[in-house]
This record gives structure tokens, sequence and C-alpha cells, in this order.
């Protein structure tokens, strides 16, 4: 099986699409064949047989993949919970065909991106989770978090979930941190965090400018990633095997 990492979050809209395209811009431009999955997307728009989901678009177009059926698999309409947007369109989340896909683009690539949706208790269908899905891939995770009031709660409780699993945490990122004017929240909670859960903290980012998503524009968020990121904590030996460009 290829290396890989699943991108998960503390909660919806934390940041885990920008983490995604940003460590697939870093990679990819190091020499590896970056693959990219959006696996369960909610949300999406188009016509109902050719749904598109934006946070897929947008991982495709950093990573420049070729295989939209097999990087979002399983995609609805409403911006629901999977299992809720699922009965509510008719549809199902096809985990056999998920992990289908998954092994498909293994063979493509030397290291596979996943991307979650939501947090690691979002329902896929009864009784399977995120959490469960990640556990039949075979993944490591890592966390992507704010860092104002109320992140020590939501990233602890995401950390004993995934432990609770047995899933690999291999690291946390918080997103959206301010690089002036911090809180003194943002200030000390990454600490706290690691000083209670053990688990490395990998970097922080900020709000990224150029950044569109709608337009796929990426502004200087390789450059922040490769700065601020602890790529080779999240990718293992490979990066340093692999020379830069």
């Amino acid at each position: 099986m290829k290396p890989g990492i699943f991108i998960t979050g503390t909660d919806t809209d934390v940041g885990k699409t920008v983490v995604s395209a940003g460590l697939a811009l870093v990679l990819r431009g190091r020499g590896m064949k970056v693959g990219v999955m959006k696996p369960v997307a909610t949300g999406c728009y188009g016509s109902d047989e050719k749904l598109i989901s934006q946070d897929a678009a947008f991982l495709m177009e950093a990573a420049q993949n070729e295989y939209p059926p097999l990087t979002s698999p399983s995609r609805f309409r409403n911006p629901l919970s999977p299992n809720v947007a699922a009965m509510l369109e008719k549809k199902e989340v096809d985990v056999p065909n998920i992990l289908k896909s998954y092994r498909e683009l293994q063979k493509h690539y030397d290291f596979i991106i996943v991307e979650g949706v939501g947090g690691l208790m979002v329902p896929l269908k009864k009784d399977y989770y995120v959490a469960n899905l990640i556990r039949d891939m075979g993944l490591p995770i890592v966390i992507v978090s704010y860092a104002g009031l109320g992140a020590i709660n939501h990233t602890l409780l995401t950390v004993d979930a995934a432990t609770i699993r047995g899933l690999e945490v291999r690291g946390i990122i918080f997103n959206r941190v301010a690089v002036a004017n911090y809180s003194l929240a943002e200030l000390t909670n990454p600490k706290v965090i690691h000083d209670l859960s053990g688990v490395p903290i990998l970097g922080s980012l900020p709000n990224i400018e150029g950044l569109n998503m709608d337009n796929c524009q990426f502004g200087k968020l390789k450059e922040i990633f490769q700065e601020r990121i602890r790529v080779d904590k999240i990718a293992g030996n490979l990066v340093g095997a692999i020379p830069q460009k």
C-alpha cells in the first residue's frame, strides 16, 4: 500500500481543505506524485447527475490530479451530515466504492492525501463514522483546529476519539492563527493542548493572502505552508528522500 495521510478537523470549516491543498502543493514541489481524495462531500453544486465538490476541485488543482470520479466518489447537494443528505436525496454513502476508489488511486500516486468531512464522529451511515473510514483505509491522521477560545476542549475531544479507536495521530495544525494582535488564548492554547495530549504540534497557518477556493487560486499557500508546517512529520521519510525542486 502507498503511504498517505487523512486530514480531519475538530469541526467543519476549520481549514481541512486549505491544509490538504498546502500539503499537496509542497509535496508536489518536492518531486512527489501526489494523489488527493475527498471521499464524501456535501454542499455540492451542479446538476444531480454531475454534482461538483468545490473542495475536491480545489484539491485536484493543487495536486494536478486526473481522476475526478476516484477523487470524489460520494457527493451530495445538501450541506448536511452525509447520512442525512443521503436520506433526503435517496442515495447512500457507498463505503465499498469509496475504498475501491482509494485503492485505485494508490496505483497512480506516490502519496495520498485524504480530506474528511467534518470531524471524526460525523456519521456516514448507520453505525459507520468518519473514524471508521479512516481505520478501514489504514491511514494516520492530522487534526486541523483553530487556536482560539474553545480549542482546548474540541481538540482534546478529537484526540481522545482517535485514540480510543486506535488511530495514529501524527500531529495537530492550527489554522487561521493571527500573526499580530493575537489573543491570549491563541498564544497559550497550542502549548496547553500539546502538554495535555502529548500530540506533536506541526505548526500554524495564518489567513493566506490571495487564496480563493472558488477560483482555485492558492496565493502564497505553498510558500507559507513550507515555512510554517513540519511537512517531514506528516509525510515521514518520503520528504527527505526526494530532492526539493
